[in-house]
């Protein structure tokens, strides 16, 4: 049996002082990532001639950026590839609340007869309403356990786990006592019944596991036990809409572990506006996928973290005002990469019942290959760069996914508190991009007299910046020196 865990927002893990979020959807603001970007594999090593490589070093080949990946996930080629078809046609929109599907071409999948069915996605994160209408139909159970008889009937170590396990409380209880679980599984596999929301895998199993506490919380052992939970249980994707601000050995070793099993899993990017994505999404390097968010139009969410120089398997999928499932047979419209995530665990789903042998890295591979590079960005939100605190090992992350609308127009207190969330003002990408550019060295040859080097968005972004410079210097940032600073340095390099 799994040892408790403590259950509230501070955990000790590894000589870690970790508190690891529901949504991802709201990273705090101390995250450790670096922006060193001399050390990311994508940047020529000696940097001493950013004019003939700049570039590449932001687009490289194969249709990677830093913004948004390799782009928006597209269902209809990735699904039809996975069956080895060409992509399939296009069919009408369904429109209202269906957008996301819509978006991702779902729909163009379900037409082929292609619906999930066969294949089961692990929920980690604060449980599953599995009593609801819209998901009761969709979920797993463990047909080897007998309920309630108090034993441990097929000798996994769970005493009744029929529904998953509970690791965060360290029991069989795994209804969500948050909303933010069942709001993601609807989008996975929402019932396809006429009412309510249709999942983008609506013929697929849901199998909750719950690893973060009634506040949103949990810890990365708790995480990463629930991995070894869902792959020993029969998963075949894993959906984690959760993460936390620093790696951990533990569960990169789980996520590899999933991999080695062939199960597939997809990690939500965080929300802080970052330069690169958090823990465990930035494992998408070798296992797994990253998921960006975008908006109904395709436009990055300016939360969103974005893919970063060093390439990974990164893709975006909506996540701004998504309509889907609560507890007690409710709707309510979230935001945030937690959201984007189950449209993307959705087409894999998709996609393993077109073909249930495809590995983990060949559904990277087709993910990659399919995704559609058309995302755009919004218009003032060049990604902040968040520099690494090199004094201190404790990193903290707060849950702050945003509720747009809830279906009886009643918001408590509790959720207004828990699910107000920071993001990143214009004073941070400001003071985050010119020290980077410090550090770096990036700034000094991102002139528009160099006309074969600088991209014309970044050359955009590069205006817009001195555009809020002009604009907020006299009432918007407390430390007018150092603004003033930064606007001579960007004045001297754009002239």
């Amino acid at each position: 049996m799994p040892s408790e865990i403590d259950n509230n927002n501070s955990f000790s893990n590894q000589g870690l002082n970790i508190t690891s979020i529901s949504s991802v959807d709201d990273f705090h603001s101390n995250n450790d990532y670096s922006a060193n970007l001399k050390g990311h594999s994508s940047f020529n090593p000696t940097i001493n001639d950013l004019e003939a490589n700049v570039e590449e070093q932001l687009f490289d080949d194969s249709g990677y950026d830093y913004n948004s990946g390799y782009g928006l996930i597209d269902a209809a080629a990735a699904v039809g590839k996975a069956a080895g078809q060409g992509t399939f046609a296009d069919v009408p929109d369904l429109g209202g609340n269906y957008w996301g599907a819509d978006l991702v071409k779902a729909p163009e999948a379900w037409a082929k007869g292609y619906t999930g069915q066969g294949v089961v996605v692990a929920v980690l994160d604060t449980g599953v309403d599995f009593k609801h209408d819209d998901l009761k139909g969709n979920i797993w159970t463990n047909s080897k356990e007998i309920a309630g008889n108090g034993k441990d009937d097929d000798g996994d170590g769970y005493i009744d786990d029929v529904y998953g396990w509970n690791f965060a409380d360290n029991n069989n209880n795994t209804l969500d006592n948050n909303g933010h679980g069942t709001h993601v599984s609807g989008t996975i596999a929402g019932q396809n019944n006429g009412f309510g929301v249709t999942g983008v895998a609506y013929d697929a199993k849901i199998m909750p596991v719950k690893v973060l506490d009634a506040e949103g919380s949990g810890s990365y052992s708790s995480i990463s036990q629930g991995i070894y939970y869902a792959v020993d249980h029969g998963a075949n994707v894993i959906n984690l809409s959760l993460g936390g601000s620093s790696g951990d050995d533990t569960l990169q070793t789980a996520i590899k572990y999933a991999s080695s099993k062939g199960v597939i899993v997809v990690m939500a990017a965080g929300n802080d506006g970052g330069f690169q994505p958090g823990y465990p999404a930035r494992y998408a390097e070798q296992w797994g996928i990253a998921v960006g968010a975008v908006d109904q139009n395709n436009n990055m969410a300016d939360f969103s973290n974005r893919a970063g120089m060093s390439p990974l398997t990164y893709v975006t999928a909506p996540g701004v005002d998504i309509y889907s499932t609560v507890p007690d047979n409710k709707y309510a419209s979230y935001s945030g990469t937690s959201m984007a995530t189950p449209h993307v665990a959705g087409v894999v789903a998709l996609m393993l019942s077109a073909n249930h042998n495809l590995t983990d890295g060949q559904v990277r591979q087709i993910i990659a290959d399919t995704a559609v590079q058309s995302t755009q960005m919004p218009s003032f939100s060049l990604p902040s760069f968040s520099l690494k605190n090199s004094t201190t090992q404790s990193s903290t992350a707060t849950s702050g996914f945003r509720v747009t609308q809830y279906q009886d127009g009643s918001l408590g207190s509790t959720l207004e508190s828990l699910w107000s969330g920071k993001m990143t003002t214009a004073q941070d990408q400001l003071h985050n991009f010119f020290n980077n550019m410090q550090s770096s060295g990036f700034g000094i040859s991102l002139t528009p007299e160099s006309n074969n080097i600088v991209n014309p968005v970044l050359s955009s972004q590069i205006s817009n910046y001195k555009s809020t410079l002009d604009d907020t210097i006299s009432y918007s940032i407390s430390d007018e020196n150092i603004l003033k600073k930064y606007k001579q340095m960007l004045d001297e390099s754009w002239e």
